[in-house]
């Protein structure tokens, strides 16, 4: 049962958030070989100001060991 996140800053238009998780569950269904029916996909605004508290530390730095893909920005400079 694959449930993706995507957290992001806000911006984005409807359409481009839903063409996000498409293409993402699309991906996921393929690579994982996942039916459709167990597969979401959850796209979370956060603001720029709540960024570093609400996803960098907590999501980034304490789960770095997780990470497939690291950033490639410090947040000092957001």
């Amino acid at each position: 049962m694959p449930h993706v996140i995507v957290k992001l800053w806000p911006g984005r238009t409807e359409e481009q958030k839903q063409e996000l998780a498409n293409r993402i569950a699309k991906d996921v269904i393929e690579i994982l070989n996942a039916p459709q029916t167990s597969v979401s996909v959850s796209i979370q605004e956060v603001p720029r100001e709540k960024w570093v508290d609400e996803v960098y530390n907590p999501d980034i730095m304490d789960k770095e060991e997780t990470l497939y893909i690291k950033p490639g920005y410090k947040p000092e400079n957001l």
